[in-house]
């Protein structure tokens, strides 16, 4: 799968979210990279601080960042319908920590 073709599939994810969801987000990048190079099998990664974390005080700070790292979703998956599901699985479950939702929510809702 092209590099162009999985970013593709990373925006049809983000268009399954609710519009109430991509309103409140704020402050957040979304970046495709290859891999993680501390964690070379992380399939997405979120840092930044949490909406629900953020008090009276955030500002000045940069984007929060959501990556998604295309190497480890293609060797995992077989075919394109499954690269289609695990991106979206990842990129929702990174979003979710976006709006302070835990691994063990997200895992438990099918989330990753």
């Amino acid at each position: 799968m092209s590099d162009r073709d999985f970013e593709y599939l990373v925006g049809d994810a983000l268009d399954l979210l609710p519009t109430e969801f991509t309103d409140a987000m704020s402050n957040v990048a979304i970046l495709v990279r290859p891999r993680n190079a501390d964690e070379p099998t992380l399939l997405g990664l979120y840092h930044g601080v949490a909406l629900t974390e953020r008090t009276f005080d955030y500002q000045g700070f940069l984007p929060d960042t959501i990556e998604i790292y295309r190497e480890p979703i293609l060797a995992m998956c077989r075919t394109v319908d499954e690269v289609r599901h695990e991106v979206a699985v990842t990129v929702l479950h990174e979003v979710g920590h976006h709006f302070g939702i835990d691994d063990e929510w997200l895992h438990a809702h099918g989330w990753g």
